[in-house]
């Protein structure tokens, strides 16, 4: 998990060097001392394949110049995403 970096990823790699999430998109919501950004990802499974994608939303605050992960929301599935994004436009009427 990324935790303290200027630009904030959810890029990882494993013991062995080799890449574990591999990040695809990154959008930021807001700006500032407390930014929120957006993240598409993917995860290797076991026999070493990446997944399906993934979102992730983080908070950062920066701190003497540094952004660090204060909270996160992971969209799981394609499923999940489909309910937030049809309650989101129920609720603001898109």
């Amino acid at each position: 998990m990324e935790t303290e970096n200027t630009e904030p990823t959810v890029e990882l790699t494993d013991e062995s060097g080799e890449l574990a999430i591999k990040e695809l998109a990154k959008e930021y919501l807001s700006k500032g001392a407390w930014q929120t950004l957006m993240f598409l990802y993917q995860e290797k499974d076991k026999e070493g394949n990446f997944g399906d994608p993934k979102v992730s939303i983080r908070r950062y605050q920066k701190v003497a110049g540094v952004l660090k992960q204060r909270s996160k929301f992971n969209v799981s599935s394609k499923a999940q995403a489909e309910q937030i994004i049809n309650i989101l436009k129920k609720w603001y009427e898109l």
